[in-house]
């Protein structure tokens, strides 16, 4: 037996190692496939009311990106256009909004609206592939890589991932669990190699959040302080 649960870790702490140095190429942008459901009766009034924004925001990179009604187009570096079609069909439908041309990237970031989630596509310009993450990248000063933070109670996410870019894709450095069911929680870079996390209760009156360091090594490897 206890061969057997020394065995089990052994093969969770290799996955986990391995998840954490991945290198991945993103995906394709996905084709609407209507599949006979109807047209989200919000979805017009909504996209009108948040176009007149996101038109505002294309207005420093012109020569980039546009839209062409439910159609976002954004500009490549081999010269080809790459198009995000909205799908606004049935539960499961989602839209695109353009958020910012991301210069130490090299990256678009695209919101994706759905009808009980949020993500965000990265949109790298060198190949057009789509990579999801579930909070805005931020970098530190010297952009080497970035932090994303996923904390929601619905659906339930509590991730705080450091993703740098590799090659053609991005690799994942490190993921650490949020405790996003209790609290709300928001990072920042103190430094390239060092990083605060701190937590508020959700409940007023609750015991302090949960606050902690994440800091990385010589080696590399990032390691939590605190609570």
């Amino acid at each position: 037996m206890r061969t057997l649960v020394a065995f089990s870790l052994t093969m969770v702490l290799a996955l986990l190692s391995l998840a954490a140095g991945a290198q991945t190429v993103g995906e394709e942008p996905k084709t609407c496939v209507p599949g006979g459901q109807p047209i989200n009766p919000y979805y017009r009034r909504d996209s009108q009311a948040e176009w007149p924004e996101e038109a505002q925001r294309f207005k420093k990179h012109e020569e980039l990106v546009s839209r062409r009604a439910d159609r976002l187009r954004l500009a490549l570096d081999d010269g080809r256009k790459l198009e995000l079609a909205d799908c606004p069909y049935g539960d499961s439908g989602y839209r695109y909004l353009f958020e910012r041309y991301d210069q130490a990237g090299h990256l678009y970031v695209v919101r994706k609206i759905m009808a009980d989630d949020l993500s965000y596509a990265l949109v790298m310009m060198a190949t057009g592939r789509l990579f999801t993450v579930h909070g805005m990248p931020v970098w530190p000063a010297e952009r080497s890589r970035f932090l994303t933070v996923a904390c929601s109670l619905q659906p339930p996410r509590g991730t705080l991932s450091i993703q740098a870019p590799a090659g053609e894709g991005l690799t994942t450095e490190a993921e650490f669990p949020l405790p996003c069911d209790s609290e709300s929680c928001s990072a920042r870079w103190d430094h390239q190699t060092w990083i605060s996390v701190t937590c508020s209760p959700r409940e007023p009156g609750s015991m302090k959040g949960a606050e902690f360091v994440l800091i990385r090594n010589d080696k590399g490897a990032w390691q939590k302080f605190g609570r």
